[in-house]
Formats: structure tokens, sequence, C-alpha cells
């Protein structure tokens, strides 16, 4: 690998011989045999290290140097072990970038854009930076689909992409959502800024044509246009100002450009959520939160007892009962998540307390928000909950981290997940593979379960990229000894598929519809729900 003969190496410094370089910016790396000589210790390289051979060819590799010391403890030499991990790189490389992109056009695909913007938000909060988000919807492309067939629509979303990319800065994030839907964050950017970018692109777009045997079309795009700043408390909220603002550009004529400002309606929200946080608080006082349940089924030998997640549904004052997705992302907003998360943890505790058999129960899963995974305060007392509980019931207990808040919060998480992993509580990473950077931090989290991102698994028979996607995280799974589940499974096909490609679990409506946990644990009537959305 190095290119040296050991006659040609003999008495030439090792920096010469071993020539190292860090991948990306090409600075020499640091020696690791120097390294260790001076500290006396064993000494690693940094990752992404890359060895240029003497004839320039370059390998991937990881290696280390540990101290050679006689029988007093003096350090005579190093001994230098390296091996080439060029390919598992340049794959592991490949299937994080199919994972974040858009196969059609190369460009990001939807899950990678809003973690991107969720980032952007952070920053606007932090900094009091401010950014913007252009959120683009092709006028005319049905037409160009119905009439020349779905192969050639799909030529005319490559070239709109290239002219989209064209015209938007190299550093700015440009995305195809879906469809003919595109969006692009401009990072540090004003509002009057960005709709000088967004006219641009409806300029150039009313100066294109896209030809095809001879006939000419014209493509137009309608775009929304939001500043991404303090005044929003999630991205989830940015994104539907965009959507709403792209929809006002299209009613008011296509192939223009319409900028959001804050509406009544807008305002109205806003104090919709705060009044949220009130009837929170409240229901939190009140006791009005209750608790459902899904099965997760094995797919090879069957469980030795009830293996559930655990789902929260608010009950209000007329009987009704509220999913989650109506209330949670006010709860985060004013700060309110761990206090629920707080609530389900002791619930779900004391509804396996109440089973009568404890025996006829493999695991309850309890998902944690991302305010939780952050918040040192909860981990102390989470943890003092759990050792109140006593070993026999921690171990029928799973905390669910989503992928993106584990990655977040990188060094809170991996210490409550050690704590809790010692009291014998499993680990679930629950949506893997919708972060960016799924298998470099499996390295570092140790957890029992992978749960497969729904995305992924809702169109393993039709779509070859999911396909290949969930065979691979299965693949890295068994390779670091984690079983793994399949979200959102509401078809036979793919609970056959994802059987045929080696999944060990399976969650989702094909195989069970929330019920309520007591009566799921058999501790109580079941109690009447909606029969949808099964996350929570």
């Amino acid at each position: 690998m190095t290119g040296w003969l050991n006659a040609e190496a003999k008495g030439r410094p090792v920096s010469l011989v071993f020539n190292i370089v860090h991948e990306d910016t090409r600075a020499p790396a640091e020696n690791p045999v120097a390294a260790c000589l001076q500290r006396g210790e064993v000494t690693g390289l940094a990752s992404h290290t890359l060895l240029i051979s003497r004839d320039g060819h370059e390998y991937g590799i990881e290696d280390s140097a540990a101290p050679i010391r006689n029988e007093r403890g003096e350090v005579l030499g190093a001994v230098l072990v390296f091996h080439d991990v060029t390919e598992q790189r340049r794959l592991s490389g490949e299937m994080s970038y199919r994972a974040s992109h858009d196969a059609l056009t190369g460009l990001v695909n939807r899950a990678e854009f809003e973690a991107r913007l969720r980032r952007a938000l952070a920053k606007a909060h932090e900094e009091r930076s401010e950014h913007a988000l252009l959120y683009i919807d092709l006028d005319q492309f049905k037409l160009v689909n119905d009439a020349c067939g779905h192969t050639v629509g799909d030529l005319l979303l490559q070239q709109v992409s290239k002219l989209l990319g064209d015209t938007v800065r190299s550093r700015d994030t440009l995305a195809r959502l879906g469809g003919d839907e595109f969006a692009v964050i401009l990072e540090h950017c004003t509002a009057e800024q960005a709709k000088r970018v967004a006219q641009q692109i409806c300029e150039r777009m009313d100066d294109f044509r896209f030809i095809h045997d001879g006939r000419r079309f014209r493509i137009g795009a309608s775009i929304g246009l939001v500043p991404v700043d303090q005044r929003w408390g999630n991205a989830a909220a940015v994104m539907q100002a965009a959507d709403t603002s792209c929809y006002a550009a299209k009613e008011a004529g296509r192939n223009r450009v319409h900028a959001w400002f804050d509406t009544d309606r807008a305002m109205r929200a806003r104090h919709g959520e705060m009044q949220w946080a009130t009837r929170l608080e409240q229901a939190l006082d009140e006791n009005r939160f209750t608790l459902h349940a899904q099965r997760i089924e094995a797919l090879g030998t069957p469980a030795s007892g009830v293996h559930a997640e655990v789902l929260l549904r608010l009950v209000e004052g007329d009987g009704s009962v509220v999913l989650p997705g109506a209330f949670l992302p006010a709860a985060e907003r004013f700060h309110l998540a761990s206090r629920i998360d707080r609530w389900v943890l002791r619930q779900a505790i004391d509804s396996l307390r109440a089973a009568p058999s404890l025996g006829a129960i493999d695991t309850l899963c309890i998902n944690l928000s991302g305010q939780s995974i952050g918040d040192r305060a909860f981990h102390r007392d989470a943890l003092a909950i759990l050792c109140d509980a006593g070993a026999e019931l921690c171990r029928r207990l799973c905390l669910e981290i989503t992928e993106t808040a584990a990655v977040t919060n990188m060094a809170d998480a991996i210490v409550f997940i050690e704590q809790a992993r010692a009291l014998g509580v499993r680990i679930a990473l629950d949506d893997f593979g919708s972060g960016a950077s799924s298998f470099g931090y499996l390295k570092t989290l140790s957890v029992d379960l992978l749960k497969i991102d729904g995305q992924f698994v809702r169109d393993v028979v039709d779509d070859p990229l999911d396909d290949a996607a969930v065979r691979c995280f299965v693949d890295v799974a068994r390779v670091v000894g984690v079983k793994t589940v399949a979200e959102f499974v509401d078809r036979p096909e793919v609970l056959q598929r994802v059987r045929d490609i080696g999944i060990d679990y399976a969650q989702g409506y094909l195989l069970h519809r929330p019920e309520s946990l007591a009566h799921l644990l058999g501790t109580g009537a079941a109690v009447a729900g909606p029969q949808v959305a099964p996350r929570g």
C-alpha cells in the first residue's frame, strides 16, 4: 500500500514512507507514530485519513500506533497497524448520498431538506440571523406528463433542476420535494434579496421552452417566499406558510412570486398554539391524557409476550379524543414536551405493575421527544423513575429516540442511553434513515433496535431505491448486532417484502390498529378512540 520496498524504506523518515493527508482538506495528517512516541500511549488516526502511496495511489485507511516497551517500561519504539477501508467508505458515502438525494435529479430530497431547514431555523433563533425559503411548484407540468408520458416528464424535471441550480448560489440548498415541487433554502439572505432570486427564477422559467418530438411546451413556476427567522416556532410552520404562499401565487395567475406576510389568519394560528399550551397545562393537572398502544409483530421467532409501542392521546372535557399531531408541536414550542414524557413514562410503568401477568409482556416501547433527549433534568427524573421501577420492569421497557434528536444532542444522548441501558432498559433508534449520517452515528450510539423510517417502508415494493435503502439498513444492523423494525406496514405485499429482506419486526395498520393500553395488557376496559395516526 505504501509503494515502498523494505530495503528502500529502511532508514527513511516514517512521514515519507507513510504519507497521510486529510481526505477533504488534503492537509497533512498528524503522524500516529510520532504522536505515540511523544505521548507513550496508543494513538489512532483521525477519521477520513488518506494514505498516498509512493506512486500517487490513494487509500482510505484506519490505523493505530502502539508503543513497544522493555521490561522497565521504557519506550523502545512503536508498532503501526493500518488497513484499507477505501471500499467501505465508498459504499457508506454512496448509501448516505442516496438516502438524502432524489434519484432522478440528484438534488437533495425532502427528508434531508427538512433537516437542513430545521438547522437554518435553529441558527435564526440562536444567532438572530435571517434566511429565506422558496417553495416552487411548476405550472403546466401535468400537461407534459399527460401528452408525452412520464419518461418525458422526468426529462423535463431534470432540465428544470439544472435551470434552478444555475440560478441559485452553490451554497444554497436546492431540493426536489416530490412530483413537480422544488424548494430552496437561501441562507443569510434578506427577504428583499430572496425576492430578487425568486423573480429571476420566474423570468428564466418564462423564457424556457421544453421541446419534445417537435412540440414546444411553456413551463412556468409559482413560488411562495417565506422569511426564515425568529417568528417561527418550528420548521413545519415555515413549510405550511410556504405552501400557502405558493398556492396564493397560483391563484394570482401563475409564474409569479407571492411573499408571505403576517395576516390575521396567521396571527390567529399562533394564538391557537398559545391556547394549546394552556389546554395542555390543564390536561396535565387534571390527568386527562390516556395511553393507547400498537402491537409490533415478530417476523421470525414469535415474541415471548406482548410487544407494542405506547401512543399518547388527549381526552377533552367532552370525552372526545385528540391525536398527538394536533398538540405535540405546541407542546415542544412551549417546552411542555418533557413534562408530558415524564407522565407517559410513569403511566406506562404503572400499567406494567397492574398487569395480571408480567410474564405475558415482552416489551413496551415509549417515545421520547427531542426536547427530553437534550434535557438533563429530564434524564435525572427518568432514571430515578426507572430505578424505582426495578429491574424486572426495566427489562420490559424500550425507549424510542428519533435519529435526528439523538444526533442533535449527541453528547447528552450517549450518556443517557448508557445510564438507561445499565438499568436493563433497551433503546430503539426511531425513524432510522431520515437523518444524513445514519451509518456513522451507529458506531457511537449503543442501541438495541433500529426502527426503519416509514418513508422507505411504504413504497418498498414499488420503488427500487427504497428497496435498496431498506436492504442496506438491514445489512448495517446485522453488522452491529441490532434488530430491525419496519414501520408503517399497511399492505400484505409490503409485509412479505420486509419479511423477505430479513427485517425482524413489523408494525403498522395491516397488523394491528391502536387500542387502549389497558385493554391490550388486560388491566381494564378498552377506551374508544379514532382509528387513525398510528404514531404518537
